[in-house]
């Protein structure tokens, strides 16, 4: 495993981060019990969660990621030797079954936190991080920014800062981050602190991928500058960039099938450049799997991939691939194929 130092954080992180989502969803605690252990057993000491996991989120499954991370790290008795992200939701009218109101006041994020606190089954999270910002902006496949006239958010940056630094001085969190943030808010935030001599994030939590490079428009420099690195999420996005959906592989219990209405990479465009990219891939002798989440580690804004698997074999490739390395012959057509199709699942 290879690792990463994030500034502040005492322990350098794993390369690859275990993401939980569809824990308690497509996996059954048993099953995440055997992820965990596997990923930990090949060096990962990363794992993050959500208040509002499982994923598809529902109010059925509301927490019960958390619960279960909470009951293995609770059975194996390693909560020290993992650095431990998690997420309080942000607005949403969907999500009003989490609380109500949903929003960022000191009032609702303690309220997050302590409910993330008891199901986790610890006294503190390392990296507490924003969902998505509560403001009208584009994040979750939205590309262009659209003002919204009728966008009723108030400034609130600098009452969050003071929240959570205080969440910070009573040893709650270690340190917070962002998630779905644009460059307004991120630099907003890291302005803002630096002004009132407080904390600001100290990582983005943002989708990155071959079919979505987006975040080296603007944010990539921002967070290679301040030092506030990149957790790259759906970096395989939802399975699209692993061959198996044009390998005519059984995907009948796959997200992108069992969740039609998570349409972020079902289009045209992004099922031809995967194709591109697999294709390459094994050109090269390269695993698609591997290639595409190597690829994201070479660039030195990103502390870490966070991956997710629905059975072992999965996990598997994915670990294996932070060993993999690409010669300048494959970056380059990465960057060619990057070029005739950019972005198409933002």
């Amino acid at each position: 495993m290879k690792y990463y130092q994030i500034k502040g954080l005492p322990e350098k992180v794993s390369r690859l981060c275990m993401g939980t989502m569809t824990f308690g969803e497509q996996n059954t605690e048993k099953e995440a019990f055997q992820f965990l252990d596997y990923a930990i057993g090949e060096g990962v000491n990363f794992v993050d969660t959500a208040e509002m996991y499982s994923s598809p989120a529902r109010a059925e499954t509301q927490g019960r990621s958390e619960r279960i991370v909470g009951n293995w790290m609770k059975e194996r008795g390693n909560r020290g030797g993992i650095t431990l992200a998690t997420k309080i939701t942000g607005p949403m009218d969907y999500f009003k079954y989490i609380r109500n109101p949903l929003n960022y006041s000191p009032e609702q994020i303690r309220s997050a936190l302590e409910g993330s606190l008891k199901r986790l089954q610890t006294d503190h999270i390392d990296i507490y991080q924003l969902h998505w910002p509560e403001r009208k902006t584009n994040f979750f496949g939205t590309l262009g920014f659209q003002p919204d006239p009728d966008d009723r958010w108030e400034d609130n940056f600098h009452e969050i800062l003071h929240t959570m630094n205080g969440l910070i001085k009573e040893g709650k969190i270690r340190h917070f981050g962002v998630s779905n943030e644009t460059s307004w808010g991120l630099m907003h935030y890291i302005g803002l602190a630096r002004l009132s001599d407080l904390e600001g994030p100290v990582t983005i939590q943002n989708p990155y991928s071959l079919l979505n490079r987006t975040f080296e428009v603007g944010l990539a420099e921002i967070s290679w500058r301040e030092q506030v690195p990149l957790l790259a999420y759906s970096p395989l996005a939802y399975g699209l960039l692993t061959g198996k959906y044009h390998d005519h592989s059984d995907v009948s219990k796959s997200r992108l099938k069992l969740y039609p209405q998570l349409s972020r990479y079902s289009n045209d465009k992004a099922f031809e450049a995967a194709g591109r990219y697999i294709s390459l891939a094994r050109a090269h002798g390269l695993k698609p799997a591997g290639m595409a989440l190597a690829f994201l580690l070479t660039r030195p804004y990103v502390a870490s991939c966070i991956i997710g698997a629905t059975k072992m074999e999965q996990l598997k490739e994915n670990i294996s691939s932070v060993d993999e390395v690409l010669d300048e012959e494959v970056i380059k057509a990465i960057d060619e194929i990057h070029r005739d199709i950019p972005n198409p699942a933002p």
